[in-house]
Order: structure tokens, then C-alpha cells, then sequence
């Protein structure tokens, strides 16, 4: 069945079968992610969630860690089974550390969804329906491959979830598709914390000439201590995802470009999947166990009118 088809599916299924869904208003379904609160990224996962759980009369519940701990994310996910949701939404950024809770929800007969980040391989191991997202390592690639054609030769790449496997593969793609060993800051998104790092590492390293952030947060972050510098002084950024503030500044010029993962569809498309499982048994897989969700790059052509979006929290 080819991957189109599966989402025109879910997109029709949604359309002509949700009146009966919303009057039964008994289907709850659990997301556990390791998204920080004050990360934008995650707020609009959040909003596709809602907006398909108050389309459709589902109840949802969203858990993080407040802070990046695959630790507390291996509670939060064992509290989800005991509870029994009729479905089961979480991220894998460690598949050592959290395997086997996810396995234990696919082994008690809940169905599963991985977003964002772990691979279609990891979802079929760990007995997920499927996986939504985009390749880490090959959308750095990419991002490499654009920063080699703009003549890049002091790179840096901005890790700001010390031991985030998906993020560690966005820095590696990012070295294999410029052609050189790029260093990576370790940060983190507490407020002040990943400013006052990177300013340190730029006295340190002026020549620096091309920054990739692997997020909203480190992408504002970084542009405000760019901009601090010289003209002449001032790195090429592009990042990772989308927010009003990135957005304003790939209009502008400020930053070169962002890699779209479209999050609000890894909110909103689970709700509705389970929400046909529960109801009508229908299952819209894709076959290969890939919701390919991105990567796209957003461009200054494109940037300015997707700011109303990202202002309602969409894109």
C-alpha cells in the first residue's frame, strides 16, 4: 500500500467517520515524550494533539519530564500501561534506556506510536504500530550538504539534550554531509545556559563561520548572540524546527533556512489512528513502518507565510 494512500486514508477516515467517535467519548490515549516544556517544538505536538482529541471527543494526556531524563521517562511510560490507555504515544531519543518499558505497553496490548524520534527499525522491534518523524541523520546530511555549497569551513553544531540519541544523529549527519569533523556544544535549554555557552565558545573560536542548532530554543538562542557581533563576524545559521521568532528571521535573512519534522501531524494523526482502532478495528498503517513526517526545508520564499501558522501553533 504506498505511503499516500495511508495518509489520504487516515485523512477520509477521520472526515466521515468522526461523528460517531465523538458521541462514544470513550477512548483516552497517553503520550509520554522527553519534551522540556520550554522547548516550542513540543507545545505544537501538543496542539495537533488537542485539536484531534476535541475534534473527536478523546480524552488525552500528555506527561514530559521536566527536564531531559530518560530516567522519569521510563516512569511515566510504566504509569501509562498500569493505566491502560487504549492507545500509547511516546518518543524514543535512547532505545537502551527505554525499550523495554515501550515493549512491556506493545506485550500488555496497547497499541503504540513512536514519533519523533527512534526509527521505523526500532518501532517493529519494540512492537509499535509505526513510526512518525524523519531520518535525523539523513536530514543532517542534507543540512551539510547546503552548508559545504555555501562555502562553510568552521562549523559548529548545538546539542542543547546531553544524551539525545536522535540529536547526537543530527550533529554526525551534519559532519558526513559537509566533509569535515564538526565539533558540537553540549548545552542545555535552561534560561541563560545556552547563551552564555555559546558566547564563551565564539571568543574562543571567531573563525567560526556556520552554526546548525538542532532546535527552536537553540536556534533564538543563537541569534541573539550573533547579532551581537560584528557584521562581519557573524556565523550562517540554520536549525533544526520552527517557531514564530525562526521563522521571522529566515524572512529576513537572519538565519538561512529550518528543517520542518511538522510535529502538529505527531500530535494530531495518533489521536485519530486510535480513535479508529477503538472504534471501527481499522488500522492505518503504513507498510514499511514509516510515517514520514520531513524533513523539509523552509526558505526565505516560504518562511513569511507560514508565520500565521506557527503563531497558531500549527507549524
Amino acid at each position: 500500500m504506498p505511503r499516500m494512500w495511508v495518509k489520504c486514508f487516515l485523512v477520509t477516515s477521520f472526515l466521515f467517520l468522526s461523528p460517531l467517535a465523538s458521541s462514544a467519548n470513550d477512548v483516552r490515549v497517553v503520550f509520554v515524550t522527553h519534551g522540556q516544556s520550554n522547548d516550542p517544538y513540543w507545545n505544537i505536538v501538543k496542539s495537533g494533539m488537542n485539536e484531534a482529541a476535541t475534534k473527536l471527543g478523546v480524552t488525552v494526556e500528555y506527561h514530559a519530564p521536566a527536564t531531559f531524563s530518560t530516567d522519569e521517562m521510563k516512569r511515566l511510560i510504566s504509569d501509562a500501561v498500569a493505566s491502560h490507555p487504549d492507545g500509547l504515544v511516546v518518543s524514543a531519543p535512547d532505545e537502551e534506556a527505554l525499550g523495554l518499558s515501550i515493549k512491556a505497553a506493545a506485550d500488555a496490548h496497547i497499541p503504540v506510536i513512536i514519533i519523533d524520534s527512534g526509527g521505523p527499525s526500532l518501532a517493529k522491534k519494540l512492537g509499535a504500530l509505526f513510526f512518525m518523524g524523519q531520518s535525523e541523520f539523513g536530514a543532517g546530511i542534507e543540512a551539510g550538504h547546503r552548508a559545504r555549497e555555501l562555502g562553510a569551513q568552521h562549523p559548529l553544531c548545538i546539542d542543547h539534550e546531553r544524551g539525545n540519541i536522535s540529536l547526537e544523529a543530527r550533529c554526525h549527519g551534519f559532519s558526513s554531509g559537509l566533509g569535515v569533523n564538526v565539533p558540537v556544544l553540549e548545552t542545555n535549554l535552561a534560561p541563560g545556559v545556552m547563551a552564555k555557552d555559546l558566547s564563551a565558545y565564539l571568543v574562543e573560536h571567531p573563525e567560526t563561520d556556520f552554526i546548525l542548532t538542532l532546535g527552536t530554543a537553540a536556534a533564538e538562542a543563537a541569534l541573539d548572540e550573533i547579532y551581537k557581533r560584528p557584521a562581519l563576524q557573524r556565523p550562517m545559521l540554520g536549525t533544526f524546527d520552527m517557531s514564530p521568532k525562526v521563522l521571522q528571521a529566515v524572512a529576513s535573512g537572519r538565519a538561512l533556512w529550518a528543517i520542518d519534522a511538522q510535529p502538529y501531524l505527531m500530535g494530531y494523526i495518533p489521536v485519530v489512528t486510535f480513535d479508529l482502532l477503538k472504534h471501527y478495528k481499522l488500522k492505518p498503517v503504513p507498510p514499511d513502518g514509516l510515517y514520514a513526517t520531513g524533513p523539509s526545508f523552509i526558505e526565505k520564499d516560504e518562511a513569511a507565510a507560514m508565520m500565521s501558522l506557527a503563531a497558531a501553533g500549527v507549524r
